[in-house]
């Protein structure tokens, strides 16, 4: 099959999703498969990357993909174009080509990537695509959506107070809602930003200024922004896959040598974390994770996959739903793979089932009515 891999992105967590493609590509089996690398910049161009790119990454586990702005190699979609002609290449010299793709998988973390930006994209393209869909990406990148849907299901969730920036902006507003946080919380707090990765962003609050400057720094993100209050809690982890049948693996744990697991911690230090798989818990605790994460899971109304992140608090043994993540991170230190592989499925099967369960979403739509005609 023709695989498009799409990577970078005009998001925080570039750097990170350059990493994730790198570790995808090693794994994938390009016997079976032509890979199509798309590398997206920082501003949000498309453009095709050399062949020999997937050559480099995979004879040399110490390199890393680039993104090289050829402009003869400019990448567009065609609204309906389908997979013999969804993308094409755009260049001054050699004009239009199509690239004709079976599956796009978009190894891209945060903001157009997460969001149900690209996968809106791709519908329109009628590509098929790794992952969840418009409605589903789109709800599950706000952790505020996400949170009231979970509430609603019945799941259990750590409370958070949500400000939008007219709030903040508004004096008055701004006030009430910081006197209401420090008669419903203690500090310290946690404030982050509703629709961002990675840590990006958040941070801790010991006090009312360290508070009003978190604030001020999550805003710099998102126009929406949640403050929880500190729980000293195990963070766990499990990996889910599937469209209508649900699998939940090994459930892992992530014991951080840091005060706050932050951006840092998690990509810039080697010694930030250590990665425990399985989680280390007892077996019922092991299968309310995972039930968890699969009701979690659905009513989301995700398919293809998604890491969801808890929180196991160490006074009351409750656990609470942290959030989900529809494009788990798939680098090299990246939980996600790791926990499957911990039930038995290694990183390249995990590929070609995530490029299945594409395919098979993309065929149950398509015969899905669009006319009265």
């Amino acid at each position: 099959m023709n695989i498009a891999i799409l990577y970078g992105g005009k998001s925080s967590e570039h750097e990170v999703s350059v990493r994730s493609a790198t570790a995808v590509v090693q794994n994938i089996d390009t016997k079976k498969h032509n890979v199509l690398l798309i590398g997206i910049t920082k501003a949000g161009r498309w453009y095709l990357q050399s062949a020999n790119e997937v050559q480099k990454v995979k004879s040399n586990k110490n390199e890393t993909l680039s993104i090289t702005q050829n402009q003869d190699m400019v990448v567009s979609i065609i609204p309906g174009g389908g997979t013999d002609g969804g993308l094409i290449t755009v260049g001054s010299n050699f004009g239009a080509k199509n690239l004709p793709v079976d599956v796009a998988f978009p190894v891209l973390h945060g903001s157009y990537g997460e969001d149900g930006a690209i996968q809106g994209l791709f519908e329109t393209a009628n590509i098929p695509y790794v992952g969840g869909g418009v409605m589903s990406s789109a709800v599950s990148m706000d952790k505020e959506k996400t949170k009231q849907i979970w509430i609603h299901a019945g799941l259990p969730v750590v409370p958070f107070v949500c400000v939008r920036r007219y709030e903040y902006e508004n004096e008055d507003l701004w006030q009430n809602i910081v006197k209401n946080v420090e008669r419903d919380f203690t500090y310290p707090v946690f404030v982050k930003p509703c629709c961002a990765g990675s840590s990006v962003g958040a941070s801790k609050a010991e006090n009312k200024k360290e508070l009003q400057d978190s604030v001020k720094e999550a805003f710099l993100w998102d126009d929406k922004i949640l403050i929880e209050p500190f729980i000293e809690a195990r963070e766990i982890e499990c990996s889910v896959t599937g469209n209508t049948e649900f699998t939940a693996y090994t459930p892992g744990e992530v014991v951080s040598s840091h005060s706050f697991y932050d951006y840092d911690a998690k990509y810039n230090d080697p010694n930030g974390a250590q990665l425990l798989i399985p989680a280390d818990l007892d077996d019922a605790h092991l299968r309310t994770v995972r039930e968890i994460s699969k009701k979690a899971y659905r009513v989301l109304d995700l398919t293809g996959l998604a890491r969801v992140d808890f929180f196991l608090d160490k006074k009351t043994d409750n656990f609470y739903l942290n959030e989900i993540n529809t494009i788990p991170g798939f680098t090299s230190i990246s939980m996600f793979a790791k926990m499957c592989e911990a039930s038995g499925l290694n990183y390249s099967e995990l590929i070609e089932k995530l490029f299945e369960l594409a395919i098979i979403r993309f065929k149950n739509r398509a015969v899905l009515k669009t006319s009265r005609a």
